[in-house]
């Protein structure tokens, strides 16, 4: 089992899906910033088509939950969560496969996204009051790794504010709780999509592959492929079946396409 590092300051590896997420989610950051300097309204309203809006999903946007996560404003808030996800991605790194940790954050994102628009249309049928505000950043798939880490690995401890020693599994809860509180505030929206980040986190950890979606779809594909082939084997036997008993001989295929010896002495002395 990988050993984590003896210094409670220190982050893991930046390598594999950890290096990618930071590195995709840091592209967009500095993308969208030297955008600003050339001209800001173009950047603000590029920005606001790609950040997550239940409206503008609902309109057509159907592109939003897949790109709200890369939209980051704001020097320090991009900060602590890209300094989050290295944390927390690299820490399930040395446990997981690089596709499965890609795809618990890819999942723990959409849910996020589903949990919004689940709220959104709740109120919209209901007549509640809901104050929406476009959703952006990675927090989603942030909070998604942290409740993987506290299902899996509860009893890892972690320093909260970088001083007091916790359990993740009391992490999780404390985090959890304050998106709880969150949801009789303003911020309903944000607190219930940060909570649906966390349940696909969960739904993820219990239900996918252990080395992640990548090599589940793979597989599938690769069943297909298989499939074809002993379809395309037993038709060729089948058509080989007909012309055999033109020539006055029985030949027997199996399911499979592979042929089944006959025992038939006199239609072998046919044909010696």
């Amino acid at each position: 089992m990988p050993r984590m590092s003896s210094s409670p300051f220190s982050f893991p590896a930046f390598a594999g899906a950890t290096r990618q997420l930071i590195l995709v989610n840091l592209g967009a950051f500095f993308a969208l910033a030297i955008g600003g300097l050339f001209s800001v309204s173009a950047t603000d309203n590029l920005a606001l088509h790609l950040t997550f809006s239940p409206g503008g999903f609902l309109h057509g946007a159907l592109w939003q939950p897949f790109t709200y996560s890369l939209m980051h404003f704001g020097i320090l808030g991009t900060l602590f969560e890209l300094m989050s996800l290295w944390f927390l991605a690299g820490f399930l790194e040395n446990f997981h496969h690089a596709s499965w940790v890609i795809g618990l954050y890819a999942v723990s994102v959409l849910g996020t996204a589903a949990a919004a628009l689940a709220i959104y249309a709740c109120s919209a049928t209901f007549g509640a009051s809901l104050v929406t505000v476009p959703l952006y950043g990675c927090f989603g798939g942030v909070f998604g790794m942290l409740a993987a880490i506290g299902l899996l690995y509860g009893d890892t401890e972690f320093l909260l504010m970088f001083v007091i020693g916790i359990k993740a599994s009391y992490l999780v809860l404390v985090y959890g709780l304050v998106a709880v509180a969150m949801l009789f505030g303003e911020q309903k929206m944000y607190a219930f999509a940060q909570l649906g980040g966390a349940l696909a986190g969960l739904l993820f950890v219990n239900f996918a592959p252990r080395r992640g979606v990548n090599y589940m779809v793979s597989e599938y594909l690769y069943g297909l492929r298989n499939k074809y082939y002993r379809w395309k084997r037993h038709r060729a036997a089948r058509k080989f079946e007909v012309y055999m008993r033109k020539q006055g001989r029985t030949v027997k295929f199996d399911g499979q396409g592979r042929q089944i010896d006959n025992d038939d002495h006199e239609d072998k002395k046919r044909w010696n």
